[in-house]
């Protein structure tokens, strides 16, 4: 059964002032002093769906729209780490990101007669369809450095993703994942009974 498609227009006047504006948020972000808490907070409120509390974003944090991404409490983000939300992230409570992880809602279909926009107008610098799907990380993951997540995945609770993982599709609660493409290594039980 072929897949169907959410398509999103992401030329649309709304996506793109919501795109300007997280963009103008994130720079400013990126100005301030390491520790001007305060001034951190009320930009990433103004940029986020919502955000919890004791929630650490470092620098070069980039993007899509920013309203789309939802962080529960006790959140680190760490550096160069990007989230394209053309579609939910929701992130629950006392996760970790290592640097430069990378979440994808947004892809493009595989067929090209379904990828490129046919008789688009000539003036029209969108070629291409774009579709989303949401990703979600539950409470107590842990995302190693580099790691990628795409479209339509979950993470699940407590469960750690190595450095490095292509995650292309959803992963149990309390495990160790590794790998091109990310599968489970190993669940918490065995480490458990190992230790024993």
């Amino acid at each position: 059964m072929r897949k169907k498609y959410k398509y999103i227009d992401t030329n649309s006047a709304e996506l793109c002032k919501m795109r300007e504006n997280a963009r103008a948020l994130m720079k400013t972000y990126d100005s301030l002093d390491f520790n001007d808490e305060r001034q951190k907070r009320q930009i990433l409120e103004q940029l986020f769906g919502s955000i919890g509390c004791n929630v650490v974003i470092d620098e070069k944090f980039h993007v899509e729209y920013g309203k789309n991404i939802f962080i529960g409490n006790d959140v680190i983000i760490g550096p160069n780490c990007t989230f394209i939300d053309n579609e939910k992230i929701i992130v629950g409570n006392c996760i970790m990101f290592a640097p430069n992880v990378q979440i994808y809602t947004a892809y493009h279909p595989v067929l090209p007669e379904e990828r490129y926009i046919q008789n688009r107008s000539a003036d029209d610098p969108i070629y291409y369809n774009t579709c989303a799907d949401p990703v979600e990380i539950k409470d107590g993951a842990w995302i190693g450095g580099g790691a990628i997540i795409l479209p339509g995945v979950t993470i699940g609770k407590n469960s750690i993703v190595g450095a490095g993982s292509v995650v292309n599709r959803s992963i149990p609660d309390d495990c160790v994942a590794v790998g091109n493409p990310c599968r489970v290594i190993k669940y918490f039980e065995d480490i458990r009974k190992d230790n024993v």
